[in-house]
């Protein structure tokens, strides 16, 4: 058996933390390889050791049985491995030509052969069977088509290895299927394909072959055809997942959030929503389907007053708040789970103990009488965020960006739910995150709907919506095309109303 990839002895140190102790993985030639673990499990540092984004403190890289030292993902690139990263790294306002030759070598808009660059592009996408149109310009692809291209992308550099980092977190489950079906033509090709998911039932569908790591440690690697998910889960956290009980109170009939005509201000001479009517009650989850860019984030923004209307009204606990600013709708207890917790959820650059405060630093409980910040009060409520949501840090003084992304969504979520809200507007609260994380935010949304919370969460995870959801509402192009109950949907009916099949 000849092998595309290994990697050998690999170790990797952060202050106070051992990301990668002595790795050692084989993947062969021509097959599609999963690698699994928690978030903080070491897989992100790995990948970057592959793909040159940081070195190593010790170990080794083979290439097709060849020792690779590489300094940069320029290395990486040369030596035939290439990769796809979860949030897409593409210029919408340019063309699928243009996106795939954006760095390459002596291609300027000067010397730009684009009849060359075209039929290359084109010789590529019909080798492996994926279909472009060099001439389209990225805003008018959908999210499975945008992958394709950044498959593409670096299939034209001459990737022999392709690393895809969470690929099917943003897909429909008809574009996962068209997704398994490109990777299955570019594995016979003998396109060697490292895949990193949190999703096990995809895992087992795809790969060949899947290791599994913790606690910075290579635990095994498995045949997928043989191992079970719940196998892998165990192997995953070092424990067997816990099932889902069942609910035991229901929907008051008290309206949390109404929302009544609702259309968002134009965007591009586009209205990100339009006529937007919907009523949650305390003590329900109303998801939120829909494909990313249907109007989803504008219509969550809006309810937090960041995003302007054209029209509508929209009442909380009864009251209108039309006319509120962001921070007085805070203070109402509207709370809210970012769809990215790096940009919107967390400074990073600042402790946790900063960020448990942030968008609430005004609250008397963070004030002493001296008017200065009460930091003793911060730490306290840090503490039980950790604690409660088995935050991975050392301590509450920790920066937010030295911990592990799950972690730092697990701070989120706890943050927003410990804060007493009276509406919990959730995007995307598990997103990227393993098993093991999903399954205690998920049992923490539950438990907080239970107690009576109204709660909207908006979600590209259709697993996360039926297993959570009350009531399912599906947006298509800015508006709500569909209510559901959860036991009458399927993925397949969710997405073929989320793409306008139906």
């Amino acid at each position: 058996m000849s092998f595309a990839l290994k990697v050998i002895n690999i170790s990797k140190s952060f202050p106070g933390v051992l990301a990668n102790d002595k790795i050692n993985i084989e993947i062969p030639s021509g097959t599609i390889h999963a690698i699994v673990g928690e978030n903080g499990a070491g897989k992100s540092t790995l990948m970057k050791i592959i793909y040159g984004m940081i070195s190593p403190d010790s170990g080794k890289i083979s290439v097709s049985e060849k020792e690779k030292k590489f300094s940069s993902p320029k290395d990486a690139i040369k030596a035939g491995i290439g990769m796809v990263h979860q949030h897409f790294m593409l210029a919408d306002n340019l063309t699928v030509l243009e996106n795939v030759i954006l760095g390459i070598e002596n291609a300027t808009l000067r010397n730009i052969n684009k009849k060359k660059f075209k039929n290359e592009i084109l010789e590529i996408s019909d080798k492996y069977g994926m279909p472009l149109n060099p001439n389209t310009t990225i805003d008018e692809l959908g999210v499975g088509e945008k992958q394709r291209v950044e498959i593409i992308k670096v299939l034209y550099r001459g990737a022999k290895i392709l690393i895809l980092d969470e690929p099917t977190a943003v897909l429909v489950p008809q574009e996962v299927n068209e997704l398994f079906e490109n990777l299955n033509n570019l594995k016979n090709q003998g396109v060697t394909i490292i895949f990193i998911s949190h999703k096990l039932d995809e895992v087992i569908e795809i790969a060949d072959g899947i290791s599994v790591m913790r606690g910075g440690k290579h635990v095994g690697t498995v045949d997928a055809k043989t191992v079970s998910k719940s196998e892998l889960a165990e192997m995953m956290i070092g424990k067997s997942l816990p099932k889902i009980p069942k609910r035991t109170s229901l929907p008051t009939n008290e309206i949390c959030l109404e929302v009544s005509s609702l259309s968002g201000e134009k965007l591009d001479s586009k209205e990100p929503f339009k006529d937007i009517n919907f009523i949650l009650n305390k003590g329900e989850i109303l998801g939120i389907a829909g494909v990313e860019g249907n109007g989803q984030r504008e219509l969550t923004e809006s309810i937090l007053g960041i995003y302007p209307l054209s029209q509508g009204t929209i009442t909380v606990d009864g009251i209108n708040i039309d006319n509120m600013a962001t921070r007085q709708r805070r203070s109402l207890g509207i709370n809210f789970i970012p769809e990215d917790r790096q940009t919107q959820g967390l400074v990073m650059d600042n402790s946790l103990i900063e960020n448990a405060m942030l968008g609430r630093q005004n609250k008397d409980m963070y004030k002493t009488k001296f008017k200065s910040v009460n930091f003793k009060n911060s730490r306290k409520f840090s503490n039980k965020i950790i604690d409660q949501y088995d935050v991975r840090t050392p301590n509450s003084s920790t920066l937010a960006l030295a911990l592990s992304g799950g972690n730092q969504q697990k701070f989120v979520v706890g943050r927003e739910l410990e804060d007493n809200p009276s509406l919990l507007v959730a995007s995307q609260p598990t997103r990227g995150i393993d098993i093991g994380a999903q399954s205690l935010i998920w049992e923490e949304l539950r438990e907080a709907r239970d107690a009576g919370l109204g709660v909207l969460l908006i979600s590209a995870d259709l697993e996360e919506l039926l297993g959570l959801s009350d009531r399912l509402l599906v947006m298509y192009e800015g508006k709500i095309v569909k209510e559901l109950l959860p036991e009458d949907a399927t993925p397949e009916l969710l997405g073929a109303y989320m793409t306008g099949l139906k």
